[in-house]
């Protein structure tokens, strides 16, 4: 028998707001209609995380998911910088869990080929105690029955644009005999990753052999490794030739340390640092919207005795708080020096035509703060000593 198109009243998306539930594509387990898309925006208590995981996917198959497609949203949906993935074929999307307490779900169907679709299951969780334990939620799928060890637990799938991974246990000591595996990519449109430490603390070694941290260049420990870090210097930032990059963090029985706190991020470099006369540099993915929850820093660095000239020759960021009338959400900064410790030259946000700004020494520091939802095209500048 053949789908058909959706007839009035068939339940296709909506809002779940209970602290827990299933939804699934429109007749299923039967073949889903042609030509339909469906919404659904799960909102949970502020303050928790949504838990998202699919036991049955089944879409009809393209390479870049042109024809039918699952699309999850960390946030609201058509944002595309909260696009978390986008999913077809047989291969069921990785466990999800939400940076604050709204995900979207879209489903949509062309006019040609059905399937039977997918069920899905989410419920709410306290997502930031787990992240900020260097948690993923595929834990929480993966042993329901043992809260009492997420304490330890660590790793997991991570598709998302941006993210930031810990220790177990960070910033206290990392337990002994541990081992987490993060791999991170597979997002639709991912390009390669760059990782950047940000704390680093371990037992050292001749050739890191007790604990550490190991990098590969791709999803599985068959591909060319990167780096094998220890002890208290921080790892250089490194960027994977793929869009897939696999952490492992292992620790012996003995001797510990604070553990380390990173972030990736894909596409556009994120942490740059400039010595030439003149340059020219943009937000990540510029011009296409820019990933949520970054911190890119862009520092310029020229010979004593010349001075920083910044032109803004294209800039849309997410606009200024009705409430305060302030930069409160996205924003980027400017700092005399080379750290945010200089004097403030000046602070944007929105979409802004903006004069140029002149640094009081030879180095200027510039800060983009991304928040956790609504994306905007960037901006695009450049320098000149």
């Amino acid at each position: 028998s053949h789908p058909l198109l959706c007839p009035p009243g068939i339940k296709c998306g909506g809002v779940l707001s209970a602290p827990s539930g299933n939804f699934s594509s429109p007749n299923f387990p039967g073949l889903y209609p042609y030509e339909t898309e469906c919404t659904w925006l799960i909102v949970v208590a502020e303050g928790s995380s949504v838990l998202l995981s699919f036991s049955h996917f089944e879409l009809e198959y393209h390479d870049t998911c042109a024809y039918d497609y699952l699309q999850v949203y960390n946030g609201a949906a058509r944002d595309r910088g909260n696009l978390l993935g986008t999913f077809c074929g047989h291969s069921p999307p990785p466990p999800f869990s939400s940076s604050w307490h709204v995900m979207a779900v879209v489903f949509r169907s062309d006019r040609h080929v059905a399937k039977h679709g997918f069920a899905a299951a989410y419920k709410k969780g306290s997502g930031e105690v787990w992240w900020s334990l260097g948690i993923h939620p595929s834990v929480l799928f993966h042993s329901p029955h043992h809260p009492c060890l997420l304490a330890d637990a660590c790793g997991g799938q991570l598709t998302g644009l941006s993210g930031e991974i810990t220790s177990p246990r960070y910033p206290e000591s990392y337990p002994n005999d541990a081992e987490c595996r993060w791999s991170i990519g597979g997002a639709s449109g991912g390009g390669p990753l760059t990782l950047v430490f940000a704390d680093f603390q371990m037992e050292g070694g001749q050739g890191c052999g007790f604990d550490y941290v190991a990098l590969f260049d791709g999803p599985t420990v068959s591909a060319p490794r990167l780096g094998r870090y220890c002890g208290s210097a921080r790892p250089p930032r490194t960027i994977s030739s793929t869009p897939h990059l696999l952490i492992i963090f292992k620790s012996d029985f003995n001797i510990g340390g604070r553990g380390f706190k990173a972030h990736f991020y894909s596409a556009g470099e994120c942490q740059e640092v400039f010595t030439t006369i003149k340059g020219n540099f943009s937000s990540p993915q510029y011009p296409n919207f820019y990933p949520n929850n970054l911190k890119c820093q862009w520092s310029i660095q020229l010979p004593l005795g010349y001075r920083v000239k910044v032109f803004f020759l294209d800039m849309e960021l997410e606009g200024r708080s009705s409430l305060t009338g302030g930069c409160d959400y996205d924003h980027l900064s400017a700092f005399d020096g080379g750290s945010e410790n200089g004097s403030l030259l000046g602070r944007w946000c929105g979409r802004e035509s903006l004069a140029p700004v002149t640094s009081h020494s030879n180095r200027l520091l510039l800060v983009l703060h991304t928040d956790r939802n609504t994306a905007k095209r960037g901006f695009s500048i450049s320098y000149v000593g």
